[in-house]
């Protein structure tokens, strides 16, 4: 079999992203020019009678590597094992993932060679939400597709008026943090919480969530700077207003200094953090790293930490979608063993596998869009909660399961919940999307 996954990485020979801007002006929407394609017949820029080729920006080097770099294997893994079973409608699936360090300039760069060099079908999965910001409205500008993006930001969603081709795919920040903004109401009404967030969209938004519920329990909130990594005088000001419970939207790395700066000071809050920030593994890892060895972090480091989440993890091998993903990545991966991240791979390019399915054989860009826009709340996949996806609504994953982390796994503390931004109701799921299987094959057919 031809792999046709190509990761792309470090970063070489970037070019002003200002220049590649101004070469651009295809602009638009969709009802008025076909989402950039000028074939005049039944496919795309980016597809040919034999293949479709999609692409990501992901940090492949850098800060944010650790984990977030893992996220790509595993979609290039389902990919080709998609391809080797024969593709899509006959098509194999090319994909290129540039590396962007997470810094927006390079994002910017990269995305623009994917559009106007590899000249991209999609974009699939492009992560983070200050890199994601940056290339966003040039996107939807091109009538390039923009799904599934690797973020929690409300702006991949829900103003599809403006951004029509862009998809969010993991719940929201704000439904998340009212979720566990709900949680904490109920069961730890005394509670002092402090708040612990990334000062960009990822913490602005949870905190309207949380607010929603714990606006008079809140004693703190304090914010850092991603990329700034003394932490320091933050912890210590929760500590200082006797936060007893700490909310925290924020990435691993600042899970793992957070828990050290704690340590320190001899803080010991109660810690609920966001799932994008609570992988145990690698948050592991990275406390043995950042303290050069004096913490020894393993699965166990964040025992009786809360948490969310919202697809089964690696530790659940008796779940049919993780024993799938293990089989993909047996027989398709690269070195190393099947993580968390590279599950969250899988299960993003198996939603877009099953949307490609429901776009048909006369594949083009617009084409794509309306399939996710009529199917998207009855696709199939590992998702905990049903998408929220409508001609009205781009936002993703509509619920989580709050649990408490113990020696690397999760021992549920909620049923699945689900609800919507705003002043949705949070109710208990009752839509079965949790006990769903993957088809014998393992890969999906149109909704």
């Amino acid at each position: 079999m031809t792999r046709r996954a190509r990761l792309i990485g470090p970063l070489a020979g970037l070019v002003a992203a200002s220049t590649l801007l101004a070469a651009c002006g295809a602009g638009g929407d969709r009802e008025s020019d076909g989402g950039g394609g000028d074939s005049g017949g039944s496919t795309d820029i980016g597809v040919t009678d034999d293949t479709i080729t999609i692409g990501a920006h992901f940090p492949l080097t850098g800060v944010a590597a650790p984990g977030y770099s893992e996220i790509p294997l595993g979609a290039a893994a389902y990919f080709d094992y998609v391809n080797a079973a024969g593709g899509i409608n006959g098509r194999q699936i090319d994909y290129i993932v540039r590396d962007d360090g997470y810094n927006p300039t390079n994002t910017s760069t990269v995305t623009n060679e994917l559009v106007l060099q590899d000249e991209i079908f999609a974009m699939v999965g492009g992560l983070g939400t200050p890199t994601h910001s940056a290339v966003v409205d040039f996107l939807n500008d091109e009538g390039v597709p923009d799904m599934f993006v690797s973020s929690g930001s409300l702006q991949w969603g829900d103003d599809v008026e403006n951004r029509p081709y862009t998809f969010g795919w993991q719940p929201d920040y704000e439904i998340e943090g009212k979720i566990i903004g709900q949680y904490v109401a109920e069961n730890m009404p005394d509670a002092k919480v402090g708040l612990f967030l990334q000062d960009d969209d990822l913490g602005a938004d949870a905190e309207v969530g949380v607010r929603q519920f714990l606006d008079e329990q809140i004693v703190e909130v304090q914010r850092y700077t991603s990329g700034n990594t003394d932490v320091g005088p933050q912890i210590a000001a929760l500590q200082s207003a006797d936060a007893d419970l700490v909310l925290s939207f924020n990435t691993p790395s600042y899970t793992a200094l957070s828990q050290l700066v704690a340590l320190r000071l001899g803080y010991e809050p109660q810690w609920f953090y966001s799932n994008i920030g609570s992988d145990p593994e690698l948050v592991g890892s990275l406390l043995s790293r950042f303290s050069e060895g004096a913490v020894e972090g393993d699965n166990s480091s964040l025992d009786g930490i809360l948490t969310s989440e919202y697809i089964p993890g690696v530790e659940d091998t008796d779940n049919p979608w993780t024993q799938l993903w293990q089989k993909v990545w047996d027989q398709e991966g690269e070195e190393g063993e099947l993580s968390n991240f590279r599950i969250y791979g899988m299960s993003s390019a198996y939603a877009f596998v099953q949307t490609l399915a429901a776009a048909g054989e006369d594949l083009t860009r617009d084409g794509l869009v309306e399939a996710l826009e009529e199917s998207g709340e009855s696709l199939e996949g590992p998702q905990l909660a049903p998408f929220r996806y409508s001609a009205d609504s781009h936002l993703g994953i509509s619920g989580v399961q709050l649990v408490e982390l113990n020696g690397g796994a999760s021992d549920p503390i909620t049923p699945v919940l689900v609800t919507d931004i705003g002043d949705a109701p949070i109710e208990e799921d009752s839509s079965g999307q949790a006990d769903d299987a993957p088809p014998e094959s393992g890969i999906p057919e149109a909704p």
